[in-house]
């Protein structure tokens, strides 16, 4: 098994978040708790999913990286994206409050 560590969105904001080393989350890769062996990622997922936990994050789950030269990288591409941010700009969307509505038909 490869080391993981534990993700989640945290349910404020919707920010991509990691349970961190000294406990509760953060937004930096490099502050997450590393989690090499079933036996030890088991617990905090747990811990993560319990109606407790819920009112902080939802969704989370277990994601393997690549802990080689001493940084912490993500295995899969999804993953990568995800910690990297956004991929589209707040604000260039459609000005929905200002459009009216109309029917289809």
């Amino acid at each position: 098994m490869s080391v993981q560590i534990l993700t989640a969105n945290r349910l404020g904001d919707g920010a991509v978040v990691y349970r961190a080393k000294a406990g509760g989350w953060t937004e930096r890769l490099s502050e997450s708790l590393l989690l090499a062996t079933p036996e030890n990622a088991a617990p905090v997922l747990a811990a993560a999913e319990t109606p407790q936990a819920s009112l902080e994050i939802v969704g989370p789950y277990l994601m393997p990286v690549d802990t080689r030269g001493g940084q912490i990288r993500p295995v899969e591409t999804r993953e990568f994206i995800r910690a990297q941010g956004p991929s589209v700009q707040f604000g260039n969307g459609h000005d929905v409050e200002n459009t009216p509505l109309s029917l289809a038909g």
